[in-house]
């Protein structure tokens, strides 16, 4: 009788960790460019680009490549980072060496969704790399440690890739 009770309440935990889709990425997109959105160019993260993102998360990102959307000197990315332990999907537009805008896109942890309002994604607006760090400095929010950690991850990326694609685009 145990047995079933157990695999019951096993399954609804599992359903509680479900994706939570916050916004489309062509939400994202609209609100990155308006109508304009062009379709996605790929960036190969070859040896150099590789070289950059393994001091941001520590091992090798674990895709071949990337789709970004560019308008001008305007990147758009979504990327993934493992939060505590699911990944953590988000979208950010660099302009001119600065963050523009900052989305949670889906969020799969249980908890630390505090991360995708924007009382906290507004303070990604203006910043930076300074060396290898956000400048300004993101705060954190008690019990999001771990998301926290893997949007600033996701951001120092954003900044880190724009101006190698922003080199592809300006070479004829």
């Amino acid at each position: 009788m145990r047995c079933p009770f157990f695999l019951s309440v096993l399954m609804l935990a599992n359903a509680a960790i479900a994706d939570e889709v916050v916004e489309t990425p062509d939400a994202f997109l609209a609100e990155a460019f308006g109508t304009q959105t062009s379709s996605p160019q790929t960036l190969w993260l070859d040896n150099k680009a590789q070289a950059a993102l393994r001091p941001i998360f520590n091992h090798l990102y674990p895709q071949a490549r990337l789709h970004y959307w560019r308008s001008g000197t305007r990147s758009a990315w979504i990327l993934d980072d493992t939060g505590k332990e699911f990944p953590i999907t988000a979208g950010f537009v660099v302009d001119g060496g600065a963050m523009k805008l900052a989305r949670v896109l889906t969020y799969r942890e249980s908890r630390g969704d505090e991360i995708r309002y924007p009382a906290f994604l507004k303070q990604f607006v203006g910043v930076s790399l300074a060396g290898d760090r956000l400048q300004p400095q993101i705060d954190g929010i008690s019990g999001a440690t771990l998301s926290v950690a893997s949007m600033q991850r996701m951001a120092r990326a954003a900044l880190t890739l724009a101006p190698l694609t922003a080199d592809a685009a300006a070479t004829p």
